[in-house]
């Protein structure tokens, strides 16, 4: 996989935050889990199709790394994938540390870099202008981390985490068009749906 000094974010195509979610969703087929942050993010991975096995976050932001770190200990066989913007990310950016320091092999995060936050009036975050997230990721240790260049290799990357043997992070740079979804604000079904997907709780 190549690194970020490899493939610099600047040098990567632009591409549809809806797009590549339904591209990630679309291979996923053994009940792998999926954790959205919050604002578009998550508004796109419920547009992409409800799956028992997806948890869309409201309001807890940068979170979403966390929390999918959580699963994947928690369910070491199954794969976690979790989806954050680059705002999020910022909020939170120790976890990387911590999720290199765990090595969970079974968790692969995917950073939506626009460059702003969208949701609060698209003020610039500092991955807009100085700071590369993905290099950011490799000097905490994640070294299975890099910029996806277009969407095939987006996918390229996506198949090639299913069967990693160490965490994997996969940067994208993304445009500012608005989440294709509207998620249900209704945290108790969220939270009950995504156990049962889970396997967690049975069904009453």
């Amino acid at each position: 996989m190549n690194t970020a000094a490899d493939t610099p974010a600047r040098n990567t195509k632009i591409m549809n935050r809806s797009d590549l979610t339904s591209r990630l969703v679309a291979k996923l087929k053994n009940e792998e889990a999926v954790i959205g942050g919050i604002g578009n993010t998550n508004f796109d991975l419920w547009g992409a199709g409800h799956r028992p096995q997806n948890f869309y976050m409201l309001g807890s932001m940068g979170l979403a790394f966390p929390i999918a770190l959580g699963v994947a200990l928690a369910q070491p066989e199954r794969r976690v994938f979790a989806l954050e913007g680059d705002g999020s990310l910022l909020m939170q950016l120790g976890c990387l540390a911590t999720i290199a320091t765990l090595g969970p092999k079974n968790l692969t995060m995917v950073v939506m870099d626009n460059g702003v936050y969208q949701i609060t009036g698209a003020q610039p975050t500092p991955a807009a202008a100085v700071s590369d997230l993905v290099a950011v990721a490799v000097g905490c240790g994640l070294s299975n981390s890099a910029w996806a260049a277009d969407e095939d290799d987006f996918e390229r990357l996506v198949d090639r985490s299913l069967s990693a043997s160490e965490p994997t992070l996969i940067g994208v740079r993304i445009d500012d068009k608005p989440g294709v979804g509207a998620t249900r604000r209704d945290p108790v079904q969220i939270r009950e749906r995504f156990m049962l997907g889970m396997g967690v709780r049975e069904e009453l």
